[in-house]
């Protein structure tokens, strides 16, 4: 069965994101990041300059097939697109199709009332759909 887990109010979702690609490569663990093209361009960016030391090595929207396989973190409007299955990070409004083949799904929420209110009606969708889901509040975690 798939792990699904939210991760609720995120201050900076996108440097959240950053942090959480890091800890997941740290052990091994490939991303793919599934969101609309705007989102996926600045999160590409900040990927680039997560920090002064260190940058994220991705695939963004388009790569070649070679380049997405080498690369542990692919940015793609579909889950399907990529050739990852370890871990999908998904930052688009709805469940994203494809998501069976996933050991993980990780879903961060904003602490934005629009973004929080499409990441209840995800939840919705993914207990409709028979998965256990955990909840991590980042505020109470200290992030």
């Amino acid at each position: 069965m798939i792990e699904v887990a939210f991760h609720f109010n995120a201050p900076d979702k996108l440097g959240y994101v950053c942090r959480f690609v890091r800890k997941a490569l740290r052990h091994g663990a490939q991303v793919t990041v599934t969101a609309q093209p705007g989102v996926l361009a600045h999160l590409s960016a900040r990927l680039w300059k997560s920090a002064p030391s260190d940058f994220l090595a991705h695939a963004a929207p388009g790569a070649d097939p070679q380049v997405l396989a080498l690369s542990p973190v692919v940015l793609v409007e579909q889950a399907t697109a990529s050739p990852h299955r370890d871990i999908l990070l998904n930052l688009d409004e709805a469940v994203p199709e494809g998501l069976e083949g996933f050991a993980r799904v990780v879903e961060v929420v904003s602490l934005d009332d629009m973004d929080r209110a499409m990441a209840r009606n995800r939840w919705k969708d993914y207990a409709a759909r028979g998965f256990a889901i955990q909840r991590h509040d980042l505020v109470l975690k200290g992030m």
